[in-house]
């Protein structure tokens, strides 16, 4: 899906000149649009481009299930643990200083990925790419906003927003073949060549926009905070597939996390610049997108982190082999996205949001029941990927829609922020429920995965029917950002 900037500069819908006459279009914007889409794509593809490589990764530097895990989850939390502060960041400093700021550090974070030789180098490489994307993403997006005006912001906003569905089909296909082709390491390496044709062109292509006025604070104490309080629970749900859900150290690193994100809320309560204002999870339109990103993100990407170990492991297959059978489930998505959009727009977020995790709910279900084949795999995961599609728009419209014009853009960073936390955590959750099948030949680990996620779509479900509003939503021209 796509990302947002949670604080970025308000553009009016027609600048001025100093004498008072609009200023003409950028003659460069469409490119700058396709030059920010592929950095934009690059970013979204490093969710979903690693799980198809996880077995080859795994062999090849000897890791056990707790650090594949962690290969997933370290680039998705620093993406979605970070992102509101890049927001402020590129107020504070301008949108292309931090672009390009953070193109170069995910462009050697990528290669540090590729050249790693072990457990600790790899993930650090991946936590520098999250701390690169996590500057370059909002930053990006707002220079879009502010270099489309009217109707053309629509549909360049439109465009960036395909990316999403995009990512995730490219990403598992250019996963398998790479790591087919010329190895695993090639799913980072492919970023250094691409990232510096984009930092070369970037100068040349998009405007740089002057600062933001106004104080410099920066709340690093939140942005901390709410990292580590994510960091520590996800520790906790990974620990727990080979120490127990009731293990002390288990239950000490969940419970830390909880009160971690409660002083997070006391410290955005009381700072005078918070990266977030917890009183906007309070308004139901907002809370309701940031639940549907949550649960749709975390059983999508969680999907595909099951369905690649065993495809792989299990059933012998090359990953190029996998990336081609997840085709039906990136298509899917895309499929329940496009169908997703008409009905809200018909219907309003309610009905589709109910009925896509019934969906998901149904084809995870149907793995769970079934024995467990290749073709039972992908065709439950095709259904799931429908519903999910769905539910990924019915979030995003919700929450956008129906938030106040001047919170619209803090709505829409902390709803993708959640976005990215979901996969973070899904993996993590479903890493622990699937232990005895990613490190043993037994099936009873996948059954109890895709059971717990039958159980969690239908569960999701009915808190849907209530949370969201009900009705048609009102006419949305586009996120504003503010």
């Amino acid at each position: 899906m796509a990302h947002s900037s949670p604080a970025s500069p308000t553009s009016p819908a027609s600048p001025a000149s100093p004498i008072g006459r609009p200023e003409p279009p950028d003659p460069r914007r469409w490119r700058a649009l396709a030059l920010l889409g592929i950095a934009q794509l690059m970013l979204i593809l490093d969710v979903t481009v690693v799980n198809v490589a996880l077995p080859d990764i795994g062999a090849d530097l000897g890791l056990g299930r707790a650090t594949l895990t962690w290969v997933v989850t370290a680039y998705t939390l620093f993406f979605g643990g970070l992102m509101l502060l890049g927001g402020r960041l590129a107020d504070v400093f301008g949108a292309r200083r931090l672009m390009l700021a953070g193109l170069g550090i995910f462009v050697l974070a990528s290669l540090a990925s590729g050249l790693a030789n072990g457990a600790a180098a790899l993930v650090g490489g991946r936590i520098g790419q999250g701390l690169g994307a996590a500057l370059l993403s909002p930053a990006a997006l707002a220079t879009v906003t502010t270099t489309f005006h009217g109707a053309e912001r629509t549909k360049a906003l439109g465009v960036w927003a395909a990316l999403g569905g995009a990512g995730s089909a490219v990403g598992v296909l250019l996963g398998g073949a790479l790591t087919a082709g010329p190895g695993w390491r090639w799913i980072f390496f492919i970023n250094v060549p691409v990232g510096v044709a984009v930092l070369v062109a970037l100068p040349l292509i998009v405007r740089g926009g002057a600062a933001h006025p106004g104080p410099r604070r920066i709340d690093l104490p939140g942005a901390l905070l709410v990292t580590a309080a994510t960091a520590s629970l996800i520790y906790g749900l990974v620990n727990a597939g080979d120490a127990g859900w009731g293990a002390t150290v288990t239950l000490a690193t969940v419970a830390a996390a909880a009160v971690l994100y409660a002083v997070f809320g006391v410290v955005e309560r009381a700072v005078r610049t918070p990266l977030m204002r917890v009183r906007l999870l309070a308004q139901r339109p907002v809370l309701s997108g940031a639940f549907l990103m949550l649960v749709a993100t975390g059983m999508l990407i969680g999907l595909f982190f099951l369905g690649s170990f065993y495809l792989q492991r299990h059933q012998g297959y090359s990953a190029l082999l996998t990336g081609l059978l997840f085709l039906p489930v990136a298509v899917g998505t895309g499929l329940g996205a496009h169908l997703g959009s008409h009905l809200v727009d018909r219907l309003g977020g309610r009905i589709p949001a109910v009925a896509g995790l019934a969906l998901a709910a149904a084809g995870t279900g149907l793995v769970a029941l079934l024995t467990v084949t290749p073709a039972v795999m992908v065709t439950g995961l095709a259904v799931a990927s429908v519903g999910l599609g769905a539910v990924f728009v019915s979030g995003t419209t919700t929450a956008l829609a129906l938030a106040a014009p001047e919170e619209s853009g803090l709505a829409s960073g902390v709803v993708n922020t959640f976005h990215e936390l979901g996969g973070a955590v899904g993996v993590a959750v479903v890493s622990s429920l699937a232990a005895p099948s990613l490190i043993g030949p037994v099936l009873t680990g996948f059954t109890t995965a895709f059971t717990s996620w039958a159980v969690i779509g239908a569960v999701a479900a009915l808190v849907a029917l209530a949370l969201l509003p009900p009705g048609r939503l009102p006419a949305f021209d586009g996120p504003r950002v503010h």
